[in-house]
């Protein structure tokens, strides 16, 4: 996947376009237990995103991760700019300091960004926030690389267990960000941050499986 200096540019505009498709989804859970702008925030900033990719020179992966994280920290307000900056920033250090083959190189970008943003948001696994769809995912994709899975069924797999790890902050209590305020009236909401995470694994696996059928 990742020698493929388009597949940058074919992620991002896909992530914009999948992000402000679902606007006023996300807004929608954020306003449950948040400041309702989750989607409106993230849709400027992929938004200025993908107009800065598309004038730059510099079309490697690494070069287009690294647009991302720092236009998302300059433009999203809020909590999503810094932790989705950070994730996108790791992604793209791994991803140029990796002399991996593809597949593993997947593994090494998806597992810094999960430390990246854990580390930056102080959060771990069941306190309803992205990282209970990214840990899945990172651990989905470690397994399936382990097991000797390419690219495509490696997203895929990542991008299963993102959905099922979104699913499941339905029912936790919020203990972390602005949610965890509301207190028990959190639970039976789904985490928006949870939901844009699993929206943008998902078009990560669509992209690799769209380009592979073309291949």
């Amino acid at each position: 996947m990742l020698e493929h200096e388009e597949m940058g540019r074919q992620i991002i505009r896909g992530i914009q376009e999948v992000i402000h498709a679902n606007v006023t989804k996300l807004d929608a859970l954020d306003r449950a237990i948040g400041d309702g702008d989750h989607g409106t925030n993230l849709d400027r900033g992929f938004t200025a995103v993908w107009a800065k990719i598309e004038s730059q020179d510099d079309q490697s992966l690494a070069a287009v991760l690294k647009t991302t994280a720092t236009t998302l920290i300059s433009t999203v307000g809020g909590a999503a700019g810094p932790l989705y900056g950070t994730a996108f920033l790791r992604a793209s250090t791994a991803i140029a300091q990796s002399n991996d083959e593809p597949v593993r190189q997947t593994a090494v970008a998806f597992a810094a960004a999960l430390e990246g943003v854990q580390a930056r948001g102080k959060a771990t696994t069941g306190e309803k926030t992205m990282v209970d769809a990214l840990a899945p995912a990172v651990e989905a994709i470690a397994a399936a690389v382990d097991a000797g899975a390419d690219t495509v069924t490696v997203l895929d797999r990542a991008a299963i267990a993102a959905r099922a790890g979104m699913e499941a902050t339905i029912p936790m209590l919020a203990t972390k960000g602005r949610a965890s305020y509301l207190g028990e009236r959190s639970i039976g909401h789904q985490d928006p941050g949870a939901t844009s995470c699993y929206l943008i694994i998902q078009v990560i696996a669509d992209t690799m499986r769209d380009r592979s059928a073309r291949a």
